[in-house]
């Protein structure tokens, strides 16, 4: 299928303010990854961003961009979850283009620019997607691109699915290698190590947007820990976090350590929260964030953190209708 460059006798310099709408002034390297694909005008392009830059906006930016110069005709946005599909299209509408997040078969209202879907979904019906990209000039987002590669048929679904896009525009906050499962429409460099990884082409990371004051200082502390477990075959294992073990025993070992029943998670929380309080004497509205794997697990770490701060902590659910409002109110 042949690449739309209709663009290309169009000036590569782009106002800090798009005149077809946007959330408002870009930030400086939105507006330079926005220059660079303008000049460039790349079938894929894989755009690397720490957490907080602004992904989405640059995104929709783009795809705003791409809609007005007639270089595509509509809009397919791939996210990780069915909440991420639904904050893409609340996003996109800010902007004026319409994503339609509940689309799941058959023709799209008139009244949209595309669709949001989730990676799972295309992994259902590649052809469905397909078909949509072969009909009419397709510009496909893939957000977190790496979670194509969470799963096989993920990827390979990708690939069918989207194959004939005019466009596509791969994002993530996690700079990743290929091991087993390559990632689609990404292009890898061997390093100097023999590791393949992915070849980025724009890259904002962490360094520049914390200079920038894009993104606070995010402080990781180590902690260790003594883990007991008993096995299926009634064995009881004794092993220590942070000390070589196989693959299998490190598994057990932070299961156990993640556990809510335990003793390793309410020490940790405890000690999290006497470091918040340090902060907080230089950073008042510094914030605390525990991420659980599950929503069962979420709950219980809620019930740990009153306990140990005496305060409620808000919990913030996938699949809940008020989760995006929370995660707002917490980011303000």
């Amino acid at each position: 299928m042949t690449t739309t460059t209709a663009s290309h006798h169009l000036s590569p310099a782009f106002p800090g303010r798009a005149p077809w709408g946007t959330a408002g002034k870009l930030r400086a390297w939105q507006q330079g990854a926005m220059e660079r694909y303008i000049q460039e005008q790349p079938r894929d392009f894989l755009a690397v961003a720490t957490p907080g830059a602004g992904k989405t906006t640059f995104a929709l930016t783009l795809a705003s961009w791409l809609l007005h110069h007639h270089v595509v005709q509509q809009i397919t946005v791939v996210a990780p979850t069915e909440h991420l599909k639904k904050q893409w299209a609340e996003a996109a509408a800010r902007i004026g283009i319409r994503l339609d997040p509940e689309y799941s078969a058959g023709p799209l209202s008139k009244e949209y620019h595309g669709v949001a879907v989730t990676y799972a979904g295309v992994g259902v019906r590649p052809m469905l997607h397909r078909n949509r990209c072969e009909q009419r000039k397709t510009l496909v987002i893939l957000d977190e691109i790496h979670h194509a590669g969470d799963s096989k048929s993920w990827g390979e679904a990708c690939q069918e699915a989207f194959d004939p896009a005019t466009r596509r525009l791969a994002l993530t906050g996690t700079p990743f290698r290929s091991d087993t499962n390559p990632i689609p429409f990404v292009a890898y460099e061997e390093g100097n190590d023999g590791i393949r990884r992915s070849s980025a082409d724009y890259t904002y990371g962490y360094g520049n947007a914390l200079a920038d004051g894009v993104v606070r200082p995010v402080i990781f502390l180590s902690y260790s820990g003594n883990m007991r477990w008993r096995t299926k075959a009634g064995d009881e294992i004794a092993a220590r976090l942070g000390e070589p073990m196989t693959k299998d025993a490190i598994g057990q070992a932070w299961r156990t350590a993640l556990a809510p029943t335990g003793e390793w998670i309410p020490n940790v929380l405890s000690a999290a929260d006497k470091r918040l309080t340090e902060v907080r004497k230089g950073i008042p509205d510094a914030g605390g964030l525990v991420i659980a794997t599950d929503q069962e697990s979420a709950r219980a770490y809620a019930k740990i953190l009153k306990k140990v701060t005496g305060e409620t902590p808000t919990v913030v659910l996938s699949d809940e209708k008020a989760a995006t409002q929370k995660i707002d109110n917490f980011s303000a």
